[in-house]
């Protein structure tokens, strides 16, 4: 399985680096939808995973979670997250989605958010290593495909077991690793350490994925440089941003920066990005997904918290797509 110029292959999870590292686009609830991806793609992003799909069977026939079932179109490898607490559960989402056009199973065990944690799940379960072990010997042994996982450092500042997870994983035939550089109790404040990223890549044989904070190309090649990560992983700065994964790509080439896009081929790709929501979840949703990425690419420019308090009251998509236009152009 090859992302960029890495390749995940089993059964010897050993990354195959032949040029540089792949830059990956996080999973992000609400943001990581197929058009976004496919955004995220284009600008230069290896892989981009999907939103979290619950494993719950009662809930995978929903409208929510019917759309971040449709990867047509999408460019392979596919890698959707599944979210839950329970392994034989988890095993048959992982072949549910397998089935639905997944490349990789990604397993969300970093996610800080309380409606997760209260039931157990995401970074909740790095308290239980037994509970842990099983589930990833479970869905590894489930699917065909690739199965990864994301993690933080621990579930407090105190009691950090990033490095006991991942052996576990490397034991239960996990092909890579993506650690989030801040604990459960962390949620996203203060700064991400890449410490413990660091033992980690230096004690497991599998591919390792470092995350949190990489928000320019000087500090995506810092990351690298000092955690020895195989790859990185790009959040919240995707959302505001979505051509750093080209400037980072060129920086790591070429030691310079890519012209950062001009307010006008800012305003193109938010405009591309906007048709492409109303598309994909009709006008009416597709409006109200699409205000997250106007207020995240257009607040920061100059007039842009202005424009955002009036825009984000329009409810009809062509007249929101015009403003757009017109804030623009």
């Amino acid at each position: 399985m090859k992302i960029g110029s890495w390749a995940i292959q089993a059964p010897q999870p050993v990354p195959q680096t032949n040029s540089q590292p792949p830059i990956i686009l996080a999973p992000m609830a609400g943001i990581t939808d197929k058009p976004f991806r496919q955004l995220c793609r284009k600008m230069g992003a290896a892989l981009a995973v999907s939103e979290m799909v619950t494993s719950k069977a009662e809930l995978q026939h929903t409208l929510k979670t019917r759309s971040r079932l449709n990867h047509q179109g999408e460019q392979a490898p596919i890698s959707v997250q599944i979210l839950g607490t329970d392994p034989q559960q988890m095993a048959e989402a992982a072949r549910f989605n397998v089935a639905h056009g997944a490349d990789i199973i990604d397993i969300n065990m970093g996610c800080p958010a309380k409606k997760v944690c209260n039931i157990a799940a995401g970074s909740a379960l790095l308290k239980n290593e037994p509970l842990v072990r099983e589930i990833l010997s479970t869905i590894v042994q489930a699917v065909p495909v690739p199965v990864t996982l994301k993690i933080r450092t621990g579930w407090d500042p105190h009691n950090k077991n990033a490095l006991n997870i991942a052996h576990i994983a490397e034991q239960s035939g996990i092909q890579a690793l993506t650690i989030h550089g801040r604990t459960r109790a962390c949620g996203y404040k203060g700064q991400a350490e890449y410490d413990t990223i660091k033992q980690v890549k230096e004690a497991v044989n599998l591919p390792v994925i470092a995350n949190g904070d990489i928000d320019s190309a000087e500090k995506a090649e810092f990351v690298l440089n000092y955690t020895q990560a195989d790859a990185i992983m790009i959040g919240r700065k995707a959302l505001s941003a979505p051509w750093i994964f080209a400037d980072i790509n060129h920086y790591l080439t070429t030691g310079q920066h890519l012209s950062e896009p001009d307010f006008a081929e800012r305003g193109q790709i938010l405009l591309n990005l906007l048709n492409d929501l109303y598309e994909f979840y009709g006008e009416a949703h597709g409006l109200r997904i699409a205000r997250k990425h106007i207020a995240a690419i257009i607040k920061p420019l100059p007039g842009g918290e202005i424009f955002w308090k009036t825009i984000n009251q329009i409810n009809h998509a062509d007249k929101q797509y015009t403003m757009v236009k017109n804030f623009f152009y």
